[in-house]
């Protein structure tokens, strides 16, 4: 029997009285694609990787918050793949007692030759980003021609076993001809397809409001060739309101960010490569955790401190929709996905 079954798990309440159950790890904030909706082409200044929190480091934080009620993880970049050695990483958090879920975000160009790695190790979930299957229009989005790796990575870990979800930033005057061939790939082989609202975190600041493509936009364009009907309170889960096809073969996702904002439901927090804790993806404010696990005297009473500290603050939703909207300094690739 889980600790959620026999219901001796502590319950992590933030400020605005939601139950946070999910921390979002970020490994690296290195990648070897530059999607124009996250990172700028060129010049791209990383972390010193004196900064990043050490395996050991994270997992101790994890041991904190497991104690506290979290009991999901997702490891996540830049792309995590290319921080040395992540299999190891799974291991150790799988270790960890109370903690269930460990999922992973990734391009899957590096899942050739680590799927089974992951696997083995423990990894539970993948998600996938794949914004196009137009050749041109990949090479385009992420300034890499490497749909063929990419591919062949998706191939190998489903494989390998994972369930996948394929995540696609949805954005107007791109992404129409591409939603239903994505919907198509997923209704055969078995991925759901989850369509994100192109968001304020790029690093170039093209981002504008008409450049996005809203989720009932998105809709309506699957709608006109299937039928497909709203999976009842799928947003109490996670940040996606979920669909199911009428004939039973598979359903998508719509995470409004823009449109149609989650906030309300966040069971979320996010903690970066250098170990600061953001308690929403927009968030202007970070928590220093690093300070505290390279601090000989401190205790994991003081991290606990300082993670009810934040959440006591954590804001009540982010602010896209209003004029007092601020982006943060970070580009989504420093913040982790």
């Amino acid at each position: 029997m889980s600790i959620s079954e026999s219901q001796e798990r502590p319950i992590l309440i933030d400020g605005m009285g939601r139950r946070i159950v999910n921390l979002r790890i970020s490994v690296t904030d290195r990648c070897n694609f530059r999607c124009t909706y996250c990172m700028p082409a060129d010049n791209v200044e990383f972390m010193d990787r004196s900064h990043l929190l050490s395996f050991e480091e994270i997992t101790r934080i994890v041991g904190v918050v497991s104690k506290m009620g979290i009991f999901r993880l997702r490891l996540t970049g830049g792309e995590p793949l290319l921080r040395k050695d992540l299999p190891e990483l799974v291991r150790m958090l799988r270790a960890v007692p109370g903690i269930e879920d460990i999922a992973m975000t990734t391009n899957a160009f590096f899942l050739k030759q680590h799927a089974k790695a992951l696997r083995d190790a423990g990894l539970h979930r993948l998600n996938i980003s794949l914004d196009a299957l137009d050749k041109e229009k990949f090479t385009h989005v992420n300034r890499r021609d490497c749909l063929e790796q990419v591919m062949e990575g998706i191939d190998a870990a489903r494989e390998a076993g994972f369930p996948i979800k394929v995540n696609a930033v949805a954005m107007r005057n791109f992404s129409e001809p591409e939603i239903l061939k994505l919907v198509e790939l997923g209704r055969s082989d078995g991925f759901e397809i989850r369509f994100i609202e192109f968001m304020p975190l790029d690093a170039d600041h093209i981002w504008e409001r008409d450049k996005v493509l809203f989720g009932h936009e998105i809709i309506d364009l699957i709608s006109k060739k299937f039928e497909i009907t709203p999976i009842q309170d799928s947003l109490e889960i996670g940040p996606a309101s979920e669909y199911k096809f009428a004939d039973g073969k598979g359903k998508i996702g719509i995470i409004t960010a823009v449109s149609n904002p989650f906030c309300d439901y966040c069971n979320r927090i996010r903690m970066t490569a250098d170990g600061k804790l953001r308690t929403c993806l927009f968030s202007t404010n970070e928590h220093n955790l690093k300070e505290l696990v390279r601090d000989s005297a401190a205790t994991d009473q003081d991290i606990e401190q300082r993670i009810r500290a934040a959440l006591v603050t954590k804001e009540p939703g982010h602010k896209i929709n209003l004029d007092d909207f601020e982006r943060p300094a970070r580009a989504m690739h420093a913040i982790g996905g």
